[in-house]
């Protein structure tokens, strides 16, 4: 729409969900013979990021995490204002039946790698209501590369009913993570392009479900007290989604997030009822109504595993403005606004 426009596409931010919670983990599963049908991901183990090549398995959305190429390479050269990379030996994968890991999952598991790529948080927001909080992250050179900002949200697994909490733990305590301890190191010890590559290509499997498909009571049972997340037991780390930045569009034809969301609603594109805040606020948003998609759950009578419709990813609209931060001052409102970001939550209720 917008190329046939004579404009351009930018993306203004990209937002993940996560679970917020901590448990210990001690690596191995059942012998082979024992997987049946979970396949490689019987076995609960820590996977390290490291600068040699190894398969990934990946699930159903990992071909959508972030292209990090051009930023690796910048911090690897010591070009982008990441944080200070160690030089130690690098770590291979480890799949050790005996050893305990502590998995802190939640926002800081994946801020291990936006800020391994130099982001840093720039705001902070709480939902009490939905057991939510989140952080938006900005690189110090976002206009330099053409970076998007981060918007990494959790559930605060902890302040849910303790039967919903059980739940859940149980369904991902089961997982397999990466340990993304050394991924700093990684990056100082690539000294290729070829060697880099690979470890997007690593990451690129921490953007998944890491644990086995969720029973379907489970689902159900958690999805009446947060859809948020029965949302990430059923998506994982996928992105949740992408973000069009109105700004940075480039024709008169669609000069405004109005104008924009018409233009896709003529072309059959479902789009939210209503544009969240104004041109006073800073930020103005709405977005396409999210897609719904066949998920795998565990069938509770016959343990099969079998497919259920269920709400994924949006793509959400953004305008930004001209705020006054002193008297006779304006600069762009680059953060986010909380109540419109908590009915922007909603567009994934099934």
């Amino acid at each position: 729409m917008l190329q046939q426009a004579g404009g351009a596409s930018a993306n203004d931010h990209i937002a993940f969900r996560s679970l917020r919670l901590s448990f210990n983990q001690t690596g191995g599963g059942g012998d082979e013979g024992d997987k049946g049908d979970k396949g490689d991901e019987g076995d609960k183990v820590t996977r390290e990021i490291t600068n040699s090549q190894f398969p990934i398995p990946f699930a159903e959305h990992g071909e959508q995490s972030v292209d990090a190429n051009a930023t690796l390479r910048e911090s690897a050269a010591g070009r982008s204002p990441a944080k200070q990379l160690t030089t130690n030996n690098q770590q291979q994968i480890t799949n050790n039946k005996q050893q305990t890991t502590n998995n802190k999952l939640g926002i800081p598991y994946i801020a291990n790698i936006a800020e391994a790529l130099g982001y840093e948080v720039a705001g902070e927001y709480h939902f009490a209501e939905q057991h939510l909080y989140a952080r938006h992250y900005r690189h110090p050179e976002q206009d330099r590369f053409d970076l998007p900002k981060l918007f990494i949200s959790e559930q605060q697994v902890d302040t849910l009913p303790a039967a919903i909490d059980q739940l859940i733990r149980q369904t991902v305590s089961e997982g397999s993570f990466y340990n993304l301890d050394n991924l700093n190191q990684a990056i100082a010890t690539a000294s290729t392009a070829k060697e880099l590559e690979a470890i997007v290509t690593q990451l690129q499997g921490v953007f998944t479900r890491p644990w086995q498909p969720p029973r379907r009571s489970v689902v159900e049972a958690v999805n009446a007290v947060s859809q948020y997340g029965a949302w990430v037991l059923l998506h994982g780390y996928a992105v949740n989604h992408f973000t069009a930045y109105v700004n940075r569009q480039n024709t008169p034809f669609y000069p405004d997030i109005e104008s924009t969301a018409h233009g896709l609603a003529e072309l059959g594109i479902p789009m939210k009822a209503r544009i969240e805040g104004n041109r006073s606020t800073g930020l103005r948003q709405t977005a396409t109504h999210a897609v719904t998609e066949m998920v795998l759950v565990r069938d509770d009578t016959s343990g099969k595993l079998v497919r259920i419709p269920w709400t994924y990813a949006y793509y959400e609209i953004a305008e930004r403005n001209l705020i006054e931060i002193s008297p006779g001052k304006q600069e762009l409102f680059e953060g986010f606004l909380r109540s419109q970001a908590q009915n922007l939550f909603e567009m994934t209720r099934k």
